[in-house]
């Protein structure tokens, strides 16, 4: 190959990797936790939100149960889950593998809760509710639709703010670990996520969830591609 035919080659995978990062370039960011860099390298003053969660504990561990629900969702990422959509006989996945819903159902079980078996039996007693994602209810899938899982909060959990602003503590205060955030359309849910307890410098709480390739925790909140749909707080 001569060096003209080189310096052509080059010129070509730049543009394509111009392109790619035009096109793709956020989507590829919401999976990179930058935080720990940014932290070190920015000057602002830190907002201090208090955390407040409600006094209850499902399974009397002793440990309220949206902090039980942050570490059952954490441990999906210490423990490298990797990213799984596929159907699974008798509902769930193997250890190891599932996705953004899984992380969800997982985490209830961290705080005492047998969520799969809540989403059927609320499919069961109004089918109606849930008709725009469910045709023909199939338990082995229902309770790993991101769509099911909205219509559930929406009629079993208390619906809360979708502003995020940083730097400000009254409306951070909102935003408390254990929340459920689901993003997308209002007609099409296409990503849901657990709030952290952890919180960048100027108050917003880090995003625990499963975008692939495996489970993660950082700064995805507002960095997400489609916009907040809403915002769950699971109270009984």
């Amino acid at each position: 190959m001569t060096r003209l035919q080189k310096i052509w080659l080059f010129s070509l995978v730049l543009l394509f990797a111009i392109a790619l990062l035009g096109t793709f370039g956020d989507l590829l960011l919401v999976r990179i936790n930058y935080l720990p860099f940014l932290d070190t390298v920015t000057f602002q003053r830190k907002c201090l939100v208090p955390t407040v969660v409600p006094d209850q504990d499902q399974n009397h561990n002793g440990i309220m149960d949206s902090i039980d629900l942050v570490n059952g969702a954490r441990l999906e990422v210490t423990g490298h889950t990797w990213y799984d959509t596929s159907y699974y006989q008798g509902g769930y996945p193997p250890e190891g593998r599932g996705d953004d819903a899984d992380v969800i159902w997982r985490a209830f079980g961290a705080a005492g809760y047998n969520l799969k078996d809540m989403v059927d039996a609320d499919i069961q007693a109004d089918p109606a509710a849930y008709s725009a994602f469910v045709k023909k209810p199939d338990p082995n899938i229902d309770f790993r639709k991101v769509g099911v899982l909205d219509v559930f909060f929406q009629r079993h959990a208390a619906m809360l703010t979708k502003d995020v602003k940083p730097g400000d503590a009254s409306n951070l205060v909102q935003w408390q670990p254990g929340d459920i955030v689901v993003f997308g359309l209002p007609a099409d849910p296409d990503h849901i996520a657990i709030i952290s307890d952890r919180r960048r410098k100027d108050g917003v709480p880090l995003v625990i969830h499963n975008a692939g390739p495996w489970a993660t925790e950082g700064d995805y909140l507002l960095r997400w591609h489609s916009k907040i749909d809403h915002h769950f707080r699971y109270i009984q």
